[in-house]
């Protein structure tokens, strides 16, 4: 992929990122469990590879932060930028790294930088109630970054699995590998179907 097409598909993760909770913001309660604005994020790592997922990721909640006041830059949009770069940066690097373009390595990649993502998230939170005097708890990282997220976490992991799938078989991507039978350690899933 060239780079100019990188910066074009992280510029629209971007947009998607920034316009998603839209969809969702009507009902506050769905949009903070599906979490809109990771989905992007992912994609573009699994996508454009880890530097552009990590930016996006970063850059992201800081962007919808200052122009919308969503999230509150202090300190859900620091802790967000920081847990959004490390799914998009994971993501994209464990992926690309990958020696099978499967479903079993997309999922490995993704719960990877999911769990990477939520402990950076739940580290950085724990720096910044330091910082600002507000008390961040065990309890409270565990509502926040497992027990909310759950209907978050299985949408992403139907969702883009789904994407990806069908980007292969329009051909932009080449999600699967096609292996000759005398390879041996093959994914399980790899090979057109």
């Amino acid at each position: 992929m060239t780079k100019s097409k990188k910066l074009t598909l992280s510029a629209m993760f971007l947009s998607i990122g920034f316009v998603a909770p839209f969809v969702t913001g009507q009902i506050p309660q769905i949009g903070n469990m599906l979490c809109p604005t990771h989905i992007p994020v992912l994609l573009c790592g699994l996508l454009c590879g880890w530097r552009c997922g990590a930016a996006v990721g970063f850059v992201l909640p800081l962007f919808r932060g200052s122009l919308l006041g969503f999230p509150p830059l202090f300190p859900n949009g620091i802790a967000m930028a920081f847990e959004l770069a490390v799914y998009g940066g994971v993501a994209g690097a464990l992926y690309a790294r990958s020696r099978w373009k499967c479903l079993l390595a997309l999922y490995r990649s993704l719960l990877i930088a999911m769990v990477g993502g939520r402990i950076v998230w739940g580290v950085v939170r724990a720096l910044l109630s330091g910082v600002g005097g507000e008390p961040f708890t065990w309890q409270l990282f565990l509502s926040g970054a497992l027990l909310l997220a759950v209907p978050g976490i299985v949408f992403q992991l139907v969702l883009i699995p789904a994407v990806m799938v069908a980007l292969d078989r329009t051909g932009m991507v080449h999600f699967q590998k096609k292996l000759e039978p005398a390879e041996s350690g093959a994914c399980p899933t790899a090979g057109k179907s």
